[in-house]
Formats: structure tokens, sequence, C-alpha cells
């Protein structure tokens, strides 16, 4: 026997002019979802995977330019959490969520997070730099007379790189405002320096404790100087082992660039990725408000290309 289809009606609910409607209700709560949904992908994708950024300086000049949007490669080096609450300068700690797939190497251009100037201990607002990588962990960098080594040989150039002044300042002709605190060094004679290794042990003094006692609270403790008697979290040290791996970067615009011979490492937390390409490039200094002028600007030959 087949079964009947039941005839029967079901009661029509009333509902004043304007009323939301049950459905109605529901389709708004799957909109919003959706709306959530979306977000949370984006925002893990340009958080873990890749990630939009712009270049503000001249630093990387030929390499790139002032007004290029970038895609960066944020899986290779290690996914971490952002940097800041978003939309804030709230600083946070960094933990990694992927490990690397390998570390930044001699030659990458990377983007990181910017750690903050020579002397201070935290950047004032988060912001992101874009460099060359010329040093890793436990590497001697030097300049002399503009040519960079590394562990006494010649770095590669760049295709790219360049010199506004060709002319090496004079190595007697020093900076005081050289990274570390109290060399005599300029940015075209600079050097020899050793970048710290997670394990280096550092020898400190009374001396020595200008140099590293910005460093040493960046890892987390507190540091004095008492009566030439170096202080470490209340302790009376001589020495000091290093927590973190330490990158130096350099712009390809050499004489252009506030780079970490004027600030300082690098630590691994700060690392965000390598570009891939480029997905946009015009003019920055052509306000959008003059939109033809603008969209004229557009660099059409700079669009898709890979970053070398």
């Amino acid at each position: 026997m087949s079964k009947t289809i039941s005839q029967k009606k079901e009661p029509i609910s009333k509902t004043k002019p304007g009323s939301n409607t049950p459905s109605q209700h529901n389709r708004t709560r799957r909109t919003i979802g959706e709306l959530v949904y979306i977000l949370v992908v984006v925002f893990l994708i340009k958080t873990c995977i890749a990630g939009p950024y712009r270049i503000p300086s001249g630093s990387m000049e030929r390499t790139l330019l002032v007004g290029d949007y970038l895609f960066v490669n944020q899986f290779l080096y290690g996914v971490k959490t952002p940097p800041n609450i978003p939309l804030t300068d709230i600083h946070l700690p960094r933990v990694t969520l992927f490990p690397a797939l390998r570390s930044p190497k001699g030659g990458d251009i990377v983007v990181f997070v910017y750690p903050g100037d020579r002397d201070q201990l935290q950047a004032d607002e988060v912001t992101y730099y874009v460099k060359r990588c010329v040093g890793t962990p436990g590497d001697t960098v030097e300049v002399r007379n503009k040519t960079l080594y590394v562990n006494g040989k010649e770095f590669p150039k760049p295709d790219s790189m360049q010199f506004l002044n060709k002319v090496p300042i004079p190595k007697s002709n020093y900076f005081p405002n050289m990274f570390p605190v109290g060399v005599r060094w300029n940015p075209d004679n600079y050097g020899p320096l050793r970048i710290p290794k997670k394990g280096d042990v550092i020898q400190l003094n009374a001396q020595d404790y200008p140099a590293w006692s910005v460093f040493i609270q960046r890892e987390g403790h507190e540091t004095a100087l008492r009566s030439n008697a170096v202080y470490i979290d209340d302790k009376p040290v001589t020495s000091y082992a290093v927590q973190r791996n330490y990158y130096f970067m350099m712009g390809d615009n050499r004489d252009n660039s506030e780079d970490s011979r004027f600030w300082g490492f690098v630590p691994d937390d700060n690392i965000v990725g390598q570009p891939m390409f480029l997905y946009w490039s015009w003019d920055q200094d052509i306000s959008v408000f003059n939109i033809f002028k603008k969209l004229a600007s557009v660099r059409w030959k700079r669009i898709g290309r890979l970053v070398r």
C-alpha cells in the first residue's frame, strides 16, 4: 500500500508589516557566518602563506622601487604569529606555528619586522623592512672601501646594486651613529663584526657593556653597570650566552640605505618571509585623488616580475 501525503494545512504565522520572518533571520545568520569565514581564511592566508607588502623607501633601488607591491612567501622561513594586534602597534610575542623549510641564506631578499633603532629596546611601531641578507648566524661581515666581505671573501654583488657616491669615505672619518655603540667605523669601512648565533658566548666587561646592553635587554633580561661590574638580572657576570640566531641586512642601494650597519642585527623571530613577485607598481608620490595621473604612472612592465 502506497503512502499518502498528508494534506493537513500548516498554520499560517502572522507577522507585522516590516518584521523579519524566520527565513530572513536564517539568511542573515548564514551571510554573517560566510563573511566571518572568508575573513578568517583571508587572514590565515595573509599570515601563513603569502601576504602583500609595499616598498616605502629607496634603499633597495634598483632591485625594488618605491611604490612596488610584493607578494611574500611567509611559509619558507617558518610561519609565526603576527608581531602585533591587527590595526594596532601593540606588540605580541612571536610564536612559531609551522617550522621553517629553511633559514635565510646570504643573498636572499628578506622581509622582516624592524627591530628598532640602535639604542631602542623596541621599535615605536611595527614596521616591515625589505633588505638583502648578507650575513647569517656565525658569519663575520666587513666592508672595506665599499666592498663587502663575508668570512674574508668578497660577497657576490647583486646585479642591481648601486652606489650613489663612487669615492669611499676614508676609514679615519668615523660616524658616531654606527652599530654597535662605541665603534669607529663608517658605512664604507665597517667591521669586522661577528653575527651572533644561538649558543655563542660574549665576554663582558665595563668597556664592552655599552655595545651589548640593548642586545641583551632585547633577549629579555635586565642589565646594569655598577662599579665597573656588569650585572644581568641582578647577578654579576663576565659573559653572556646568546639565546637566538641573528642576521645582518643591507640594502642594494648601498649609499641610501639605513640597514644593519646603523641599527644592528635582526633576530630570527623578526623574519617574515621572502618576496616572490611584484603584483603592482606605480608612482607612490602621486596622490590617489589625482586618479588619472596615478593610473598613468603604473609600471606595467614590472607587474609579475620575480624578485631576485
